[in-house]
């Protein structure tokens, strides 16, 4: 079992292998019986202190859409426009996180809201270093897009809404993932077998069917310009 892996620690403690996923959730209930034990320490350097390192304003860039949409394609290339301004800014993007730290979540409706939760963290901590964090995970409900506007500083939540029919998703699909999922290879496919909430009010909507790569990025960039992120 990949997931199970041999740890000197436990081995000593009488036991040969460890579930790596059984592992973390049960951490998570223990650590959440310590958490009134638990006290934040402020930082001596303040989110304003780096935000004039850095000379421009940290946020969270949310994109969102179906698989295939051009999140990541967008996002890496908003990334490195924003780099080549001279802005720190930062790509979460869906599939290396689970290579990582969400490897052991799945794609249930739970482990979906549980992998929004921990890159919202990830995301309000690179805020606070003044870091641009960018965002492209499919994201699928409002609910947790929402909390995770709630989670971060009034206005620093920018959802982006990557609007592309799922037939030309289905096109631009090289992996082959919708086929798989309409042949039942694939379950719990965002677009297929499962549901994916539209946003009702997202700061920018991106029609990635008809807008090339370039032209989604200079909507970006000016809306973050607009909102005086950077080149103020």
């Amino acid at each position: 079992d990949p997931t199970s892996i041999l740890n000197p620690f436990f081995v000593a403690h009488g036991a040969s292998a460890v579930n790596w996923p059984d592992l973390v959730r049960g951490s998570l209930r223990m650590n959440a019986s310590f958490s009134n034990n638990i006290h934040k320490h402020k930082s001596l350097v303040s989110r304003d202190d780096r935000v004039r390192l850095n000379g421009h304003k940290s946020a969270v860039l949310w994109f969102t859409g179906l698989s295939g949409a051009g999140k990541s394609s967008v996002a890496h290339a908003v990334e490195k426009s924003l780099h080549d301004l001279g802005c720190q800014a930062f790509v979460f993007d869906g599939d290396n996180v689970r290579h990582g730290l969400c490897a052991d979540l799945g794609f249930s409706a739970e482990d979906r809201a549980e992998n929004i939760r921990r890159i919202g963290e990830l995301s309000k901590l690179f805020t606070e270093t003044g870091v641009i964090a960018l965002t492209a995970f499919i994201s699928p409900y409002r609910v947790d897009r929402d909390r995770v506007r709630e989670l971060v500083t009034p206005g620093d939540f920018i959802e982006i809404y990557c609007n592309c029919p799922v037939a030309v998703c289905e096109q631009r699909d090289v992996k082959g993932l919708y086929a798989k999922a309409r042949s039942g290879v694939i379950k719990d496919f965002t677009g297929v077998s499962a549901p994916y909430e539209p946003p009702e009010a997202a700061e920018l909507v991106l029609d990635t069917a008809t807008l090339s790569l370039e032209e989604c990025v200079e909507l970006v960039l000016t809306l973050l310009r607009e909102k005086g992120i950077f080149g103020t």
